[in-house]
């Protein structure tokens, strides 16, 4: 039975490359968050905002990531801004370690999470920095072609654990407003919906993106796309690291700051780049409304 959330809910406020996240701690994974309500708490006029939400729970309560408890005991339970529920999220995992560090559960070193796209590890560097092990890319060979204001260009089908598809345009200026999906044919190609990167080059391994996220509009960085959009850059440029048999590490910038991205030969992808915790508090349950927030405990 379910009781309506009557005690203040805590929260913390984070980003990673001002990539912004709502976090909600809830260890037992006693809170249920209905998508109207994650929608609510990621509205930026009207709630705390964010790009999405992290639901911080032990994998051992949930039943998406009970299987992965032995090998990670925390559970990052993404949702996008609209309330969608995602398959990962990159930096999003790396301000989720971030909080676990902060909240004392975790100390500097490693951390495994598990994540609706498989157990990720991920390393809290005394420098502040945070290197998230993001699994290996996978490349189905069907793309899409993305036309953003009567100009068109062929996008390269990169999965990382959600779906991404990269465009190399002449100017970021061309990707439009981003506050609408941009249209991409054929849709059949991402029955789920797609992130789309829009990407320049800066100069030898060094490119810039700009990403309208599924469920979110244009974010500020989107550490899975800036892998996805590393891997297409690297394979574009004849750089397979399977293939030359040495890792290969770009650098990607992104609005909110610059990730670097590291695929070995054997496929594994590191991403490092900042992760902050900004703000914490509590939310006042008058404020949630009836049914916004639902206990799953009496």
């Amino acid at each position: 039975m379910t009781t309506t959330q009557t005690s203040p809910l805590a929260f913390l406020k984070g980003h990673g490359t001002e990539n912004d996240f709502v976090i909600v701690p809830d260890a037992d994974n006693a809170v249920e968050l209905p998508a109207a309500a994650v929608a609510r708490l990621c509205d930026r006029r009207a709630g705390i905002g964010g790009d999405g939400l992290l639901h911080v729970v032990r994998s051992a309560t949930h039943p998406e990531a009970r299987a992965m408890a032995d090998e990670a005991e925390w559970f990052m339970d993404y949702r996008n801004a609209d309330g969608s529920v995602a398959e990962m999220c990159g930096n999003g995992v790396r301000v989720f370690a971030r909080y676990l560090q902060h909240a004392g559960h975790v100390t500097a070193g490693e951390v495994a999470v598990a994540t609706r796209g498989g157990i990720k590890r991920v390393h809290l560097d005394k420098d502040g920095s945070v290197t998230a092990s993001m699994g290996r890319a996978r490349l189905p060979e069907d793309g899409v072609t993305i036309t953003v204001d009567g100009r068109s260009w062929p996008a390269r089908n990169v999965n990382m654990g959600n779906p991404h598809a990269v465009a190399f345009v002449e100017s970021l200026d061309h990707a439009g407003d981003l506050s609408t999906e941009p249209p991409y044919a054929p849709a059949e190609v991402y029955p789920d919906g797609v992130n789309i990167e829009f990407v320049v080059d800066r100069g030898p391994r060094h490119v810039a993106m700009r990403v309208h996220e599924r469920g979110a509009a244009e974010t500020r960085s989107c550490g899975t796309g800036a892998c996805a959009v590393a891997v297409a850059a690297a394979r574009r440029d004849g750089a397979d690291p399977a293939a030359i048999g040495t890792p290969v590490t770009y650098t990607v910038d992104v609005l909110g700051g610059t990730l670097i991205i590291t695929e070995h030969p054997d496929g594994e992808i590191e991403m490092t780049g900042p992760a902050v915790i900004v703000a914490e508090g509590t939310i006042d349950p008058s404020w949630l409304g009836a049914g916004e927030f639902e206990s799953v405990n009496d």
